[in-house]
């Protein structure tokens, strides 16, 4: 999803348009934007740092990039990088010799071992950037494979209880969306042993996602016309997406950074001086529906306690 998108959505919203729960599903599936062009050396090029040790290298989407938070970094722009992201933030507590963030936004773990067409070029392969020398790496992704934004027209709605983007993606005793969080699990499975197998002494650690929608099934009704319904099955579903990024994790040998314990109770409906994520019109610098400066700061503090770090 990109700026034209989401000011599109901002016009909706302010003309009653009913495109909001796109920008919802968008979120609480972790979008992303673009990151890192393509080069002509097998490693894209890193910050480096002198007296570190080690090469650190982020993968994700946007949930990773953290696009409107801080400065824009990186190239190309259609990525939409902060400077204040979480790995910046845990960057500067490691203090690597080499440092590479190469999270996009719009990514889904296809981009991980393919280019990836941004607004203004084409980005490498994530896993590009990993070499021998690689000690650590940082996996956000998974939410947008899920691929909710074509089901996103049918859930808006006036009646506070209604569900129906959950009346269509089960009907017939199938759960799409648990299927496709199946399958974007399994495709990432597989690009952990790749990782593996390029930087073999390295620390894997997968970053699942905060929590996006409080326990309360109102929501934020009527600021967000989701009926009941669909914000449980949306929240349960991104659940069901962490459960499952964790369990992948596990067998294939990497950490798991579990962000939504970490964020239950600053979820976008809750108060604005606690909640990590922001709402479809964020009360401070962040996309909408995305992690705020705060929530970055919470997601590089829980990898920083899985690492172990002072």
């Amino acid at each position: 999803m990109t700026w034209l998108a989401y000011n599109e959505w901002v016009t909706q919203r302010r003309t009653g348009g009913g495109c909001l729960f796109l920008v919802i599903v968008l979120s609480v599936l972790g979008i992303a934007y673009h990151l890192w062009e393509s080069g002509t050396s097998d490693t894209p090029p890193g910050v480096s740092t002198p007296g570190g040790a080690g090469r650190y290298v982020a993968m994700g989407d946007s949930y990773t990039s953290s696009p409107g938070t801080g400065r824009p970094t990186g190239t190309p722009k259609g990525c939409d990088r902060s400077d204040n992201n979480y790995p910046n933030l845990l960057s500067a507590k490691l203090r690597p010799a080499e440092f590479a963030d190469v999270s996009c936004g719009g990514a889904t773990t296809e981009h991980l071992t393919g280019e990836q067409k941004t607004r203004d070029g084409t980005n490498a392969a994530q896993l590009d950037a990993i070499n021998g020398d690689t000690t650590l790496v940082t996996v956000g992704i998974g939410g947008n494979d899920v691929g909710f934004v074509g089901f996103a027209a049918q859930c808006a709605t006036q009646h506070s209880t209604a569900s129906p983007c959950k009346t269509q993606l089960t009907a017939g005793g199938r759960d799409q969306l648990a299927e496709r969080i199946k399958a974007a699990t399994d495709r990432l499975g597989g690009i952990l042993d790749q990782i593996r197998a390029k930087a073999s002494e390295a620390r894997i650690v997968v970053v699942g996602y905060p929590t996006v929608l409080p326990d309360d099934d109102s929501g934020c009704w009527p600021v967000l016309p989701v009926g009941a319904g669909d914000v449980a099955y949306f929240r349960d579903s991104l659940e069901r997406l962490n459960t499952a990024l964790q369990e992948t994790a596990k067998s294939h040998e990497a950490g798991f950074a579990d962000m939504s314990t970490a964020s239950k109770g600053r979820d976008m409906c809750s108060a604005a001086n606690r909640r990590w994520v922001e709402g479809p019109a964020p009360a401070v610098p962040a996309a909408p529906l995305h992690p705020n400066a705060r929530g970055e700061e919470g997601m590089a503090e829980v990898i920083q306690k899985l690492l172990k770090l002072p």
